[in-house]
């Protein structure tokens, strides 16, 4: 049998009271808020290693999906998931609206747009422009910690008492 840490009563322990610190400090829509400004940094970040390692010649030949030999952009997937959140909106039950998939579909569709945000602006692909693309990189990642700091105000110092308190 393979050791996980998470196995340990004193890992459980702490999880639980976590899960519970995140319930008690945040309502259901600031945790929505949280999860969507997670995604969106998580998935941005990664975008932009992951569009660096394609551009050093990792990867796919072409540098990214293709469709029927056109380049596929992934702003179209970031509309396709805003979309989708927008019909559960729209047409969905309470518990869907509720679901967890709901913020994070948000934070990544916008992650997947913003990206692409030159493109979509000036159509025309400037995406590896070198002009102010490192500040640009350095700055939504900045905005996007920031919002997930904002949105989770009440809850942070209560996550870091649980834990940073010995087990």
């Amino acid at each position: 049998m393979t050791y996980h840490p998470l196995d340990d009563a004193p890992h459980r322990s702490r999880l639980r009271r976590l899960r519970a610190a995140w319930r008690r400090k945040l309502d259901p829509s600031e945790q929505s808020a949280v999860v969507s400004w997670g995604a969106f940094t998580l998935t941005f970040a990664g975008v932009r290693a992951l569009t660096h390692w394609i551009r050093r010649g990792h990867g796919p030949a072409g540098g990214g999906l293709s469709l029927h030999g056109r380049h596929f952009h992934h702003y179209n997937l970031g509309i396709a998931a805003l979309a989708g959140v927008g019909a559960v909106a729209v047409r969905g039950s309470e518990k869907q609206r509720h679901h967890p998939t709901v913020p994070i579909s948000y934070g990544v569709g916008t992650a997947l747009i913003v990206d692409e945000l030159a493109l979509l602006l000036d159509l025309e692909d400037v995406y590896w422009a070198k002009e102010g693309r490192t500040s640009v990189d350095a700055a939504v990642i900045i905005i996007g910690l920031g919002g997930l700091m904002t949105a989770g105000f009440e809850f942070w110092p209560a996550a870091q008492r649980v834990l940073t308190e010995p087990t």
